[in-house]
């Protein structure tokens, strides 16, 4: 476990550890060895298995969840609001769970033996996920418009969990772990480097919206309109080639070997500190506080800030005995911290405000593959006169290509002149990105209120085109209206979560850098649980009259739904604004 900056007894040592490259690999190296030969980064050659991974996955895995709202409703005939809460939580578990293997990683296992380990378990998750809709006893039989469905029994609800639990495992390892294993891999040293990491961010998600717009076509496609077990056999087999293509590569990739747990370093900071809370502040904390010298390569010397200067009685050497012979370690790491763990810390708390403003900006994301897909059910989704209809669970590929169209005008096109004009690297700054993302959201939400309600409004005074097999009758209104405000919360998404994770990224710690991918997740994790804590309040609060979110969304208003997260989304735009403006970017001296 480094110890932020605590040093080495041996000044020998230290010399040779700054001279090194890379701390530790995995195929060797360690605090107390000679330093290895440098770490030959192959870049851009490394990036056809690694991206190629990362698509196959989620093909395979992320479009079959898009679509799994129908597939609950129609083939395990659940309740809409009992499908939407369970999908919300799944969701949330399923962003949720790349905390912990960031944690393992980071600390244990290492990027690539999880990113192994995770794209086997969701391999199985999708082998068991097509089981249980080819195998006849593991789902409900078939039911027509009109007629009773069955419910699922206990044992077929159960194979159905350990299929999520599988793809859970699966996302707890892939989606942390992903784009910092894709990053580890150009050298940060160099000028063609940094500009690799940052084309790297950008590309990575263009190829990741790219797989999701194939999957919202044609995978759902053939899910809705041919076979559940032809449609869910594809990913399935989809997943296997990420699997192989993934352990093609593993002679290509620097591996950075995980040190222990980096959360200890934060524990040791807090308990510190606590400990010495009745000392006071040190007047000059160049010359009062336990600064020795920095001896690592890869994680950036941090200058000492004056936000949360409680902290900094951490690093107080209260009496002589606390230092070990020599002064570059502590006697004991609970009493006496550097300052580099310290500022490290004050990294960690600085970020909470921003990442906070993410949570609720999910909650207008996340109605993509919910509400949205419910109320394109109950619309004509007829496309030309042909009598094809568009899958409902397909509209999210309508925010897909805002993305998939924007990203490369944006880094090939508009970034750089808005580096001549601006003089920045990044063009619009990180925060920015993010706040107009979280504006669009808002924007996506009003429109989408007001075509709800023009959508119900034509279903309840025209005729209508038939009945779901839920019992709501299908409004006359064209579902290509909803095309605008997906469009523009796709266009939201390329805004705010590629800024989101890369401000993670550049701003944690490197040795973090695992829980930097999870961050996001976890917002988007959050976000779906909050999600579906409104979806309960406001379907108990409104049931005893008019339900808001009715079974049959023409007996509901959903449309006041979307304005109640609209309202809460311009609160947090402010919110946002004004930890934004707070903030203060690693490395940033007083």
């Amino acid at each position: 476990m480094r110890g932020g900056g605590g040093g080495r007894e041996d000044e020998e040592v230290s010399r040779k550890l700054k001279s090194m490259d890379v701390d530790k690999l995995e195929d060797g190296g360690g605090d107390e060895r000679p330093p290895r030969p440098a770490v030959k980064y192959h870049g851009w050659k490394a990036m056809p298995f690694i991206i190629g991974n990362e698509t196959f996955e989620k093909l395979g895995t992320l479009g079959t969840s898009a679509n799994l709202l129908v597939y609950l409703t129609q083939v395990f005939h659940m309740r809409s609001v009992d499908a939407a809460t369970l999908l919300n939580g799944l969701n949330g578990t399923t962003s949720l769970a790349p905390i912990i293997g960031a944690f393992l990683s980071d600390a244990y296992l290492g990027r690539y033996l999880a990113l192994a380990i995770a794209s086997i378990a969701s391999l199985i998750g999708m082998f068991l996920l097509t089981l249980t809709a080819g195998a006849d006893s593991l789902h409900p039989p078939e039911c027509s418009v009109g007629e009773t469905c069955e419910k699922a029994s206990s044992y077929q609800f159960a194979v159905l969990f350990i299929a999520f639990a599988f793809l859970v495992l699966g996302s707890a390892g892939i989606r942390p772990c992903s784009m910092p294993f894709g990053a580890d891999q150009f050298d940060p040293n160099t000028e063609s480097g940094k500009r690799g990491i940052n084309s790297f961010f950008n590309w990575y998600y263009f190829t990741f919206t790219a797989a999701m717009m194939l999957s919202a076509t044609v995978i759902i496609y053939v899910q809705s309109n041919v076979s559940w077990p032809i449609g869910l056999g594809i990913p399935t087999a989809l997943m296997f080639l990420a699997c192989v293509l993934f352990f093609m590569g593993t002679r290509l990739y620097v591996r950075v070997t995980p040190e222990g747990s980096p959360f200890t370093s934060v524990v040791q900071v807090l308990a510190a500190a606590l400990k010495k809370r009745t000392l006071k502040q040190p007047k000059d904390p160049k010359q009062d506080l336990f600064d020795p010298p920095h001896t690592s390569a890869i994680v950036t010397k941090l200058a000492h800030t004056d936000q949360f200067r409680c902290l900094d009685k951490a690093a107080i050497v209260a009496s002589p005995e606390e230092v070990r012979q020599g002064g570059a370690a502590p006697a004991d790491p609970w009493r006496l911290c550097s300052v580099q763990q310290v500022e490290e810390v004050k990294c960690l708390i600085r970020i909470v405000p921003v990442w906070s403003t993410g949570i609720i900006y999910y909650v207008a994301v996340v109605q993509q593959s919910t509400y949205v897909v419910l109320s394109a059910l109950q619309s004509d989704r007829r496309l030309g006169r042909g009598g094809f209809q568009i899958p409902a669970a397909s509209f999210t590929v309508f925010a897909m290509l805002a993305q998939t169209l924007w990203i490369p005008f944006y880094d090939r096109l508009l970034l750089p002149k808005l580096r001549k004009m601006t003089g920045k690297e990044e063009g619009f700054t990180l925060l920015q990105r993010q706040g107009i993302g979280i504006a669009l959201s808002t924007v996506a939400m009003v429109i989408s209120a007001i075509v709800e309600d023009r959508r119900r409004a034509i279903a309840l005074s025209e005729p209508t085109l038939g009945t779901t097999i839920t019992g709501g009758a299908i409004s006359a209104m064209s579902s290509l209206w909803m095309v605008p405000q997906l469009m523009i919360l796709g266009l939201s998404e390329a805004f705010n979560l590629i800024s989101q994770i890369e401000f993670y990224y550049k701003e944690i710690p490197e040795h973090m850098r695992s829980v930097a991918g999870a961050l996001a997740f976890c917002n988007l994790a959050l976000g779906n649980y909050l999600s579906g804590f409104l979806v309960t309040i406001v379907h108990r609060t409104t049931g005893s009259g008019q339900n808001w979110l009715a079974q049959d969304l023409n007996k509901g208003r959903l449309d006041l739904f979307y304005w109640t997260i609209a309202g809460i989304g311009v609160f947090n735009l402010i919110y946002f604004v004004i930890c934004a403006r707070w903030y203060r970017f690693k490395g940033t001296s007083n």
